[in-house]
């Protein structure tokens, strides 16, 4: 090969690298744009439908699992047509507007302040990234605790699994809240049922002070694409007769 021919194949990769960086710096720029560090917010979800959701989730999921086998991705994908569309609430995705934003998309006659008539079989599942947004989502979740019902707390942070299951076989909930993989550990110990589940809602919008949401670490993602993906959830986010509706806010 000559000494043009070799310059000129630098040149044209040279060029493609630059392209490739300036692509990314750009996705970067707009990516930074979405994040409101002084409410704590990734706006980018407020516009993504189902579709944009899947492939969100597919995109982290491949990132993160880089040990999984293809046919091990492939069994967390999720549908888009499994994800609800919520791009139709405009309000900001803070946890003061959680409570209007579960009204919003609840679609059926039940109440969200009423417990299910089984112990430990809720309703409505919120899924936070840590014990201490967890702890502020129960709060805001507050007024649909009435007398006989309670937002239950499923999350590590104070709390010893053991004493959890003790709590979920001796109580109605209607909503409860807690981090992916102690939602799994209760869902594997027959503590925690899905019998009455009628919606899971992923508290995807919130960022840390690191500018981080439960999408953005892979201690958080991967619990949280496992707890979604398992069969008995996922093969109800589609079903017509009695749907999980999956909801991101």
């Amino acid at each position: 090969m000559s000494t043009e021919v070799q310059s000129k194949k630098r040149k044209l990769e040279d060029d493609v690298t630059a392209k490739k960086k300036k692509k990314k710096q750009k996705k970067q720029r707009e990516d930074e744009g979405d994040l409101d560090v002084e409410i704590g917010v990734n706006r980018a979800f407020e516009r993504m439908d189902g579709q944009l959701l899947a492939d969100h989730i597919a995109q982290k999921t491949t990132r993160f699992g880089t040990e999984l086998s293809p046919i091990e991705l492939a069994d967390l994908y999720i549908s888009g047509n499994g994800i609800k569309d919520t791009t139709s609430f405009q309000k900001p995705r803070t946890l003061e507007n959680l409570p209007e934003f579960l009204e919003t998309f609840a679609g059926e006659k039940q109440r969200l302040d009423q417990a299910t008539k089984e112990c430990g079989a809720p309703h409505t599942l919120v899924v936070s990234a840590a014990g201490l947004r967890a702890a502020d989502a129960v709060r805001s979740l507050r007024q649909f605790q009435k007398k006989g019902t309670t937002v239950a707390k499923l999350f590590a942070k104070h709390f010893k699994v053991e004493e959890q299951i003790a709590f979920l076989k001796n109580t109605k909930s209607g909503l409860a809240v807690g981090t992916p993989q102690r939602l799994i550990d209760l869902i594997e110990n027959e503590a925690l049922s899905i019998a009455h589940l009628r919606r899971i809602v992923v508290d995807a919008s919130h960022i840390d002070q690191k500018k981080r949401g439960i999408t953005d670490m892979k201690e958080t993602m991967m619990p949280l694409v496992k707890l979604l993906a398992r069969k008995e959830l996922k093969e109800k986010y589609t079903d017509p007769e009695k749907p999980i509706d999956l909801l991101f806010f």
